[in-house]
Order: structure tokens, then C-alpha cells, then sequence
């Protein structure tokens, strides 16, 4: 059984101290690939190199809407040139739209998405896009700007949105928290098809319960395909290896 992280951030102290037991403790509990999602250029940075050092983790550059305020004028250059330098590099993000904590200007958000998505459209790579509050605005930008693949990072949302998402050939990932007690996310999970979603992480942030409010690592991944084949009643093998089949068609790895 092969499972695979579609989102860490395993540059966090918590991780990266560690490294060789984070990756090693993941394969014990069968996840054996690991997207490594950068949220700004620093991190993208980190996220190639750390790649570079495990057989098994591949790196994503972007930037999240967070920090998309902060950006250097030339940051579409430099982001270009990290997802050059690697084979590893497998897609451009995070991106996208946080309207719950606004910690960019809504404009400014909306624009840093659009050259992004740009930017990954001329390197041939899908996008992973982070959407918290923002449902109709993401599906605006995504119905009026050209990809080629793309990801919903932490699918939050009812079935309504997932099947729009759906609808669009994008790609649903859950987290950690489809498995907390009236999640939003359980009518999404229910009646979409297991080709249409992946598993992730989003460590160290969101463990699955019994492990909320600890710090999260992509071991936990099979935690979350475990509540998965119990709530959907689906052996976990068959979660296993849909989930991973989605994922390497979606970032094009073996």
C-alpha cells in the first residue's frame, strides 16, 4: 500500500530538525512520496532543497495569499528560476485567496493568483490553490484564467462547490480536518467519486483527530484515509490507491 502527502510545509522547525525521522516515520506508516508546498520565496526555496535530499519528496514554489503583499517586484522571475533548477519542482503553489484572515489586500490577492497561475501555465505545471471564505471569487478566477491542472489545497466547502470544482476537472485534497465532527466537508467526501480527490496533510498544521491540536506530520496521512475507509466504508487499500494514482497523474511522478 502506497499513500502520498500532497501538502506539507517540512521546512518548520518541528520537521526540519528531524528530517530523516519525519520521512522515515511516514514510510513506516506506507507514505512514501511527499509534496513539500512553499508559501513564499524563502520557503519555496527550502521546499527544492529539502527535495533535493529525499528520493521520496518533491517541491511546489509559490506564493500564499498571506504573504502576497510582501512580494519583491521580481518574484515571478525568481520563482521561475527555483522551478527551473529542478526536475523535483512539480507544480506552482501555494496560491490563491484567503478572505477569512485578509492578511493581504483583497485586490492584491486576487492578483498575485492570476500571474501565478500565469507563470505556471508557461512552465507546463498545475497549480495547488489555497481557498478559505473565497469560494465564488476562486471560481471566478479560475473560470476567466487559463491551467492546465489544478488542486483545491484543503477542500473545505459543501458538495455544491466540489462538484463545480469537479466540473472544471479540478482536483479535490483532504485534510486533517474531514475527519472532525461536523466538518463541512463530509457531504463533499460523500458524493464525489474517488477519482476526483487526494490526501494531505498540511503539516504541522491540522492533525487528524485523535491527534488535533498536536503538531501534524505526513505519517498522519494514513490516519486520514483510515477515517476515510470507515466513514465511506471503502477498505483503506482502495483509498490508497486511488488517492496516490490521482496524485501522480496530477504531478506527473512515478
Amino acid at each position: 500500500m502506497i499513500l502520498i502527502d500532497t501538502h506539507a510545509h517540512l521546512y518548520y522547525d518541528s520537521m526540519y530538525d528531524r528530517l530523516d525521522d519525519v520521512v522515515g516515520d511516514a514510510a513506516e506508516k506506507h507514505v512514501h512520496k511527499i509534496i513539500c508546498i512553499g508559501t513564499d520565496v524563502s520557503s519555496s526555496k527550502q521546499s527544492v532543497e529539502i527535495a533535493s535530499q529525499y528520493e521520496g519528496v518533491y517541491a511546489a514554489v509559490g506564493i500564499h495569499p498571506h504573504d502576497s503583499n510582501d512580494v519583491d517586484s521580481n518574484y515571478i522571475k525568481e520563482l521561475e528560476a527555483l522551478a527551473s533548477s529542478s526536475e523535483k519542482v512539480v507544480a506552482i503553489g501555494e496560491i490563491g485567496i484567503d478572505h477569512y484572515r485578509n492578511l493581504s489586500p483583497a485586490n492584491i490577492q486576487r492578483k498575485i493568483m492570476i500571474e501565478q497561475m500565469e507563470l505556471a501555465n508557461s512552465l507546463n505545471l498545475p497549480i495547488i490553490f489555497h481557498n478559505r471564505d473565497a469560494d465564488d471569487e476562486i471560481l471566478n478566477v479560475l473560470k476567466e484564467n487559463a491551467f492546465t491542472k489544478a488542486l483545491s489545497h484543503c477542500f473545505s466547502s459543501n458538495i455544491t462547490f466540489a462538484q463545480q470544482l469537479v466540473d472544471l476537472n479540478i482536483l479535490l485534497s483532504f485534510s486533517g480536518n474531514v475527519t472532525f465532527k461536523n466538518s463541512s466537508n463530509h457531504s463533499a467526501v460523500e458524493n464525489i467519486g474517488l477519482d476526483n480527490f487526494v490526501l494531505e496533510t498540511d503539516c504541522p498544521f491540522l492533525s487528524p483527530h485523535p491527534f488535533r491540536g498536536k503538531p501534524n506530520e505526513p505519517k498522519r496521512v494514513y490516519d486520514i484515509a483510515l477515517y476515510l475507509s470507515e466513514f465511506l466504508e471503502i477498505p483503506i487499500e482502495k483509498i490508497a490507491d486511488a488517492t496516490s494514482k490521482n496524485a501522480m497523474n496530477f504531478f506527473n511522478i512515478d
